[in-house]
């Protein structure tokens, strides 16, 4: 009777602890993970930005010109700037995350998405002159393009220069 008693004991503790565990398993990453993976998500996002504007940066600094890599490169960044407020979204004040986000950027979501919205439209420009092959107006429609990004930068991003 006892040893009974004891396996059936045994049966309910394992039980009762197999359900415990997956229930802890599935209750989800902490606030400090989530914040961590929002920053990396920005981060990333950021990283193919400027990975696609610096052929272009390049091109304005005096290297070979090359419309049809200008074109495609602003026609990229042009299509991830939309993702700037999705990734922007998550606010990290308040976490150990390293990020050069300064923390005025979620009480002015507003502004940011008036700004994404611009790198949009001024990107799209820059293609569309880059598309003509003409060196010159491309060129010259690369100031407002990366102004697109100084103005952004200069306002919600840490100074590292």
């Amino acid at each position: 009777m006892i040893k009974r008693f004891l396996v059936m004991l045994s049966a309910v503790v394992m039980l009762v602890s197999g359900a415990m565990f997956t229930v802890s398993a599935q209750s989800g990453p902490t606030p400090e993970q989530v914040a961590a993976a929002a920053a990396d998500t920005r981060q990333a996002l950021f990283k193919m930005l400027v990975f696609n504007l610096g052929p272009i940066v390049g091109m304005a600094r005096g290297a070979p010109f090359d419309a049809e890599i200008a074109e495609r490169n602003a026609r990229r960044i042009a299509a991830m700037a939309p993702m700037i407020t999705e990734v922007l979204a998550q606010d990290t004040r308040g976490f150990d995350v390293e990020t050069e986000a300064l923390d005025l950027i979620w009480d002015n979501m507003d502004d940011i998405a008036v700004k994404a919205q611009a790198l949009i439209d001024n990107a799209n420009a820059f293609a569309d002159a880059a598309a003509t092959g003409d060196q010159a107006a491309t060129m010259g429609a690369f100031r407002a393009f990366g102004g697109s990004c100084g103005n952004c930068h200069d306002t919600y991003r840490v100074d590292n220069d």
